[in-house]
């Protein structure tokens, strides 16, 4: 999976109306740094998957959408 298809799918993700605005914020967050070319793959890789860690580490959101965020996480893990 390129980092294209990874940014696709966490841009759907943040655009869901049941994402809440603070997850949205962070997964754009995510987004901008794995798409920082200036930056080693490597390390927008692990800033992105911290990113993505914080999130699924919040209390407030669903089992589901958690369960995507892991999802997305083991996407992100697979580019470096």
């Amino acid at each position: 999976m390129e980092v294209e298809q990874v940014t696709d799918l966490m841009e759907d993700m943040a655009d869901q109306d049941n994402i809440p605005s603070n997850v949205s914020s962070l997964l754009d967050d995510a987004i901008e740094e794995l798409q920082e070319e200036d930056k080693d793959l490597s390390v927008r890789v692990n800033t992105a998957s911290s990113i993505l860690d914080q999130i699924s580490n919040d209390p407030n959101i669903r089992q589901h959408t958690r369960t995507e965020i892991w999802n997305l996480a083991s996407k992100v893990e697979s580019l470096d």
